[in-house]
């Protein structure tokens, strides 16, 4: 698994759109122990969602789950360099997911608590949004 991107959209593109507001959806931890949290509002590209998954998975080589909470199924689209105005809107570029503060991202289990700092610590690293690290109660 290289890219995130969806199989099959409905809509090839997209208008970019508005995200305010807080989260409502996957607020809480529903399948792992641990779990990381957004705490801004951005798009997450698919890219950086998969460097943070490969950071994680390091972590997870003896044993241990990862869920993605998240799938970049947002189209943005780019024009090429030196295209002069008009000419329609670009060709789809890549996919992202925008992601609102309360938002779980990942969820693990399965691994020593210290381990599962360091793996979340590192996978937020990669992505662009402040976020903290969240323990089922």
């Amino acid at each position: 698994m290289s890219i995130l991107m969806p199989k099959k959209v409905k809509y090839r593109k997209q208008q970019k759109g508005r995200s305010k507001g807080v989260e409502r959806r996957a607020t809480n931890l529903d399948f792992g122990s641990y779990g990381l949290k957004s705490l801004e509002t951005k798009w997450i590209s698919g890219r950086q969602i998969e460097a943070a998954r490969r950071v994680i998975i390091r972590y997870l080589r003896k044993g241990g789950k990862l869920w993605i909470r998240v799938f970049p199924d947002k189209p943005v689209t780019k024009k090429g360099t030196e295209v002069p105005m008009g000419g329609g809107k670009g060709a789809v570029d890549h996919y992202v997911f925008p992601i609102k503060p309360g938002r779980v991202i990942f969820e693990i289990d399965g691994i020593p608590e210290d381990k599962v700092y360091e793996a979340l610590t590192k996978a937020a690293n990669k992505l662009p949004i402040k976020t903290k690290i969240v323990k089922k109660d």
